[in-house]
Formats: C-alpha cells, sequence, structure tokens
C-alpha cells in the first residue's frame, strides 16, 4: 500500500479513487447544504478544521483538477435561484448578498482531502481511503494460511460465490445503465426548468420596474392637470 502522502503527489491515484465518497463520513460527519448535494467554502473549511484561506489558497493552486470533480461558481440569475431555494441557511455558513458563490461537491470534498496537507482531518481521510482500498484488493483473508487443510475448501467456495456475483452484475449491468440514461434526462430537464424559472423572474423584475416608471408618469401626469386646472380657474 503507497503512504498516504502519495496522494499529494500523483493526481492518477486520486483520480483512482475519486468515487470513494463514503469515507468522507465515516471519518467525519459531513454537513451539506439543504438541497442535499453542496457545500460551500466555509463549510468546506469547518469540515477539516482549518482556515477558509487555506482552502480558497488550494482552489487557486488546483482550480481545473477541482472543477472536474464538481467544483463550480454561480453568479447572476444562477446565484439568485439558488439563493432563493436555500433560504433556510444561516447567514453564519452562507452570507446572502454576494457577488457569486463557489460550490463543492461530496467528489470535490474528497478531491481537497486528498490535496490538503495541513489537516489533520484530511490525513485521517487519507489513511482511511488508502487502508479501505487495500482491504478492496485483498484476494485472500488473513485468517487462511498455506498450513489451513481447509484452504483449499474454502478458495473454492470463495471463488464459487464471486462466480454468482459477477453473473448478478452482468444481469444488473443493462438495467443499471437504462436507469443512469433516465437521470441524466431528469438532470437536463431541471436544468431546462431552472433556467425557464431565472428567465421569468428576470422578465417579472424588469416588468415590476417598468410599471413603477408608469405610475411615476401618471403621477406627473396627473400633477400637470391639477396645476392647469388651477391656473385657469384662477384666470375666470
Amino acid at each position: 500500500m503507497p503512504p498516504e502522502s502519495a496522494l499529494l503527489e500523483s493526481r492518477v491515484l486520486r483520480d483512482s479513487m475519486g468515487d470513494r465518497t463514503d469515507v468522507l463520513d465515516k471519518v467525519k460527519v459531513l454537513t451539506m447544504l439543504p438541497d442535499g448535494l453542496h457545500v460551500t467554502t466555509r463549510m468546506v473549511a469547518g469540515y477539516f478544521e482549518v482556515a477558509e484561506q487555506a482552502i480558497k489558497s488550494l482552489v487557486k493552486r488546483h482550480r481545473e483538477e477541482l472543477r472536474s470533480n464538481g467544483m463550480h461558481t454561480l453568479h447572476g440569475s444562477e446565484l439568485q435561484f439558488f439563493e432563493r431555494s436555500n433560504m433556510d441557511l444561516s447567514a453564519e455558513s452562507y452570507p446572502q448578498g454576494r457577488a457569486h458563490l463557489t460550490l463543492y461537491t461530496c467528489r470535490t470534498m474528497l478531491n481537497v482531502a486528498m490535496l490538503l496537507r495541513d489537516s489533520e482531518v484530511a490525513r485521517r481521510v487519507r489513511t482511511y481511503l488508502l487502508d479501505v482500498e487495500e482491504a478492496s484488493r485483498s484476494h485472500a483473508p488473513a485468517q487462511f494460511t498455506a498450513g489451513d487443510r481447509s484452504f483449499d475448501a474454502r478458495l473454492s467456495n470463495v471463488e464459487s460465490c464471486l462466480g454468482d456475483v459477477g453473473a448478478s452484475l452482468r444481469e444488473l449491468g443493462p438495467v443499471i445503465a437504462g436507469i443512469s440514461v433516465r437521470l441524466e434526462r431528469v438532470d437536463r430537464r431541471l436544468d431546462a426548468t431552472n433556467r425557464v424559472v431565472c428567465a421569468m423572474s428576470e422578465r417579472l423584475c424588469d416588468l415590476s420596474e417598468d410599471m413603477r416608471e408608469v405610475r411615476q408618469d401618471v403621477a406627473v401626469l396627473k400633477s400637470q392637470s391639477a396645476k392647469a386646472l388651477r391656473r385657469r380657474g384662477g384666470g375666470s
């Protein structure tokens, strides 16, 4: 098993373990935003028990890699829509009224854990990650020894079970692939719906501004009409 420091140096090794996001909750409870998918920079820093600036510096050095693992930044109408969807967030973990917001997924969080040097929590994640990876690669249980007379029989049983598992997985493959395709379609429809809602919100804001200007014009016209009537009354 490579040392946990190897994850700090090798992106290839980090990429090979990018799906093991379950490790995060095993090391420390990970609190998500109400959407259940994202965390903010401040929440990342809190999880790893480091200063928020340490996370920002890490993002500057590894922005491309972190983006490839789910990090993204919201601006404009997207940010406004996200803020409205997460109104119950506290100002402490998610301050409002900002020009942009960087969000991280669980995969991004795991990527940060494999890059962040000065964090004991990140170090524990790396160590646990490598331990789990080593255990998954181990073919023979530790209690089996060359002198164990039942070793061959047990190994045969294991191979038989693995054969059954392999057949089951092959049968499930098309089903899982179909579900994945449907989920991608749902995601695309949700994205399209979000864009439509944002566009409608912007149009309503524009309409509200137009109505305000119309009311001002009407008020001016009323005032001018009233003055004209008073002048006519005085002249007569």
